[in-house]
């Protein structure tokens, strides 16, 4: 069995230059909460940057004399003295005496001066306990502050990047929608749910990677670079020439992320649809033996999403110890410098290499982040490229420009000398003109694949005639509205539909708030309304996937029921009873019979008894009309209906 993939045709408009611009741009509805976040995010920033400036003051407060006492006395005034013996930690003779004199005895040397000023003076102005106190109090509002906003940012994040995924879920599944048939006839229906559930998680990672992620670790290694260079530009530039290599091998890992990443979610893909196809033909699997055969090809599928995604992260790992190591790099070198600078050359003072060597090891953090941030980048791009080609690909049936509303049926449906062909070439129909009147009943009958599925799939245009033309009212149906055109229609096919849900909810399908009375007169127009009494709840009682806990008949029926509520002016019944049994037949029969009265009705059977009754019966044999008349008159000719219903009668006397 061969593993189809979703490959929708490239034949939809210009897409527009990039992946990652046209993801960005479904931010544009969350641009004032985006804005508050980058705000949020800013402040973040600036408060864990003061955070990292408030270790110069410590070490300077822990430095300090254990006796040193700070007074206001007035000048000439006897000052406390240190007690004998004590250690001056640092400072001694001189420079002890000049602390003990004045009212500020630490400096913020490297601080910005409109910062320095106001906190020298308020953590320097009494003694190094107090200044201590201090320094715990600010450290509690800085992390306080630096907290508070990290939330806030997280949170408005999190409602953009969910509310972009919500929305492009949306478009896809309305793009999706609005196909023609022709396009899920070459799709996996687990590959199309893939990419809705997979590749938008995928792309809501990269959106939170390419914005939250990078601009935060962005604002906070630039909080970590300006004290790496305040404090020393020398040190900084040392500690910067490892960084051009690393950034190099961190952009090559991403180029090669994606292109392992959209392998990746092509298995995904495959994994999904093969359990998707397993699991919604379980009838059949469980018919034929078949479990472990289907659950071996699960395997195999699992199996080859297991390899990729190991090849996937087995480069993707890589970024972050890289780019670790590296810092360790820089910091080896730092320290060996700073130890030139602090010990031989004297151009540095201890407390403020220690808030470098501080803010060089905080830009560790960011600077994995953004390492990581790049493979995930590059998945979401991956998983972008292929939603937009999903969403790029053009319906196939869609309105003209100027097409023209739908107001009613009046007159009559013609089919002028029409030719349809499928994907495969195969001619369908060849030449085929007929005229489905207003009020009237007209049966189809003939040989498989002679067409007649097909007439009635281009009347409500699934698809577009390959030749000639099919009218409404005189009106070509390509140069009308679907929206106005579909609704005229009521079809219940061979293979009855049902969703997992009641009965009600499947009878008034597609509508919302329909009176339940409505609902049980189009039950008992469809000859359903006693068997569904009898269900344990009613119309309320849930009937299964595709309503698996009702029989054939009653399947069909609730179809019908559902056709009626719809009140369509044409009636398309496609071998409405060829899979049940002669009494379901005879049910199904009478709530035709009862359909298509005052209505045009368009009946396709194999089962000639029940066509009897139509007004016209035509005979289709390889696309073309080679029979046409009422019952009785078409078994007199002795043709191929005639051989038909004597095949037919023989094989069920």
């Amino acid at each position: 069995m061969t593993t189809g993939r979703s490959h929708p045709p490239a034949t939809g408009p210009a897409r527009p230059a990039g992946t990652l611009p046209r993801l960005l741009s479904y931010l544009k509805p969350y641009a004032p909460r985006l804005a508050l976040a980058v705000l949020a995010m800013a402040l973040y920033a600036a408060a864990s940057a003061l955070t990292l400036g408030l270790f110069s003051p410590f070490v300077q407060i822990m430095s300090a004399p254990r006796d040193a006492v700070v007074t206001t006395a007035p000048p000439g005034a006897a000052q406390p003295s240190p007690a004998l013996g004590a250690a001056p930690s640092g400072l001694a003779g001189d420079a002890q005496r000049a602390l003990m004199s004045n009212a500020k005895w630490g400096s913020l040397d490297r601080w910005p001066t409109v910062l320095r000023r106001p906190l020298e003076g308020f953590l320097f102005g009494g003694t190094p306990l107090e200044a201590l106190g201090r320094l715990c109090l600010l450290l509690l509002a800085a992390f306080l502050v630096k907290n508070v906003f990290d939330y806030l940012q997280s949170f408005l994040m999190i409602s953009i990047e969910q509310g972009v995924v919500r929305d492009l879920r949306n478009q896809l599944v309305r793009h999706l929608h609005s196909q023609s048939l022709a396009f899920f006839h070459g799709e996996r229906v687990g590959i199309l749910a893939s990419r809705i559930v997979n590749d938008v998680q995928l792309v809501r990672g990269a959106l939170a990677a390419g914005i939250s992620n990078i601009i935060k670790e962005s604002l906070l290694l630039m909080g970590s670079l300006f004290w790496v260079f305040w404090v020393s530009w020398k040190l900084a530039l040392v500690s910067l020439l490892i960084l051009p290599p690393v950034i190099g091998v961190v952009v090559w890992i991403g180029g090669q992320m994606r292109r392992r990443s959209s392998r990746m979610q092509e298995r995904m893909a495959d994994l999904q649809a093969v359990l998707h196809e397993t699991l919604a033909n379980i009838r059949v699997v469980k018919s034929f033996h078949a479990e472990e055969w289907e659950a071996g090809r699960f395997a195999r599928e699992n199996d080859r999403f297991f390899h990729a995604f190991l090849r996937l992260r087995r480069l993707g790992e890589a970024a972050s110890p890289i780019t670790e190591y590296a810092m360790i790099v820089v910091f080896a070198g730092v320290l060996w410098y700073g130890g030139q600078l602090i010990f031989v050359d004297q151009s540095l003072a201890p407390q403020n290499f220690f808030v470098f060597v501080v803010a060089l090891l905080s830009m560790m953090s960011p600077l994995k982040k953004l390492s990581g941030v790049n493979s995930t980048l590059q998945e979401g791009l991956a998983a972008g490229d292929r939603i937009f080609r999903l969403l790029d690909a053009r319906a196939e049936i869609a309105d003209r420009p100027g097409a023209l509303p739908v107001t009613a049926f009046k007159d009559a449906m013609r089919f002028e000398n029409v030719a349809f062909s499928y994907a495969t070439g195969e001619p369908v129909l060849e030449g085929l003109s007929l005229t489905l009147a207003r009020g009237e009943t007209v049966a189809l009958v003939g040989p498989s694949g002679a067409g007649k599925s097909t007439i009635a799939d281009l009347l409500p245009r699934f698809y577009d005639p390959t030749g000639g033309r099919i009218t409404l009212d005189g009106q070509d149906l390509r140069d009308l509205k679907l929206a106005g055109l579909r609704p005229l229609f009521g079809i219940v096919p061979q293979e009855t539909i049902l969703f997992h849900d009641t009965v009600a909810r499947n009878i008034a399908y597609g509508r919302d708030d329909v009176p339940q009375a409505e609902i049980e007169a189009a039950a008992r127009a469809a000859n359903a309304h006693e068997f569904i009494a009898r269900l344990p709840q009613g119309y309320d009682t849930p009937i299964g996937e595709r309503g698996v806990k009702l029989s054939g008949g009653e399947r069909q029926r609730v179809a019908m029921a559902r056709a009626v509520l719809k009140d369509p002016a044409i009636l398309i019944l496609d071998e409405a009873t060829s899979s049940l049994d002669s009494a379901s037949e005879a049910q199904v029969q009478a709530a035709i019979e009862s359909l298509r009265a005052g209505r045009t009705a368009l009946i396709i059977a194999h089962r000639l008894s029940t066509v009897q009754r139509a007004d016209r019966i035509l005979v289709i044999e390889r696309g073309r009309i080679v029979e046409e008349g009422r019952h009785a008159e078409l078994l007199a000719r002795g043709g191929l209906y005639a051989h038909l219903h004597g095949l037919q009668f023989q094989v069920e006397d």
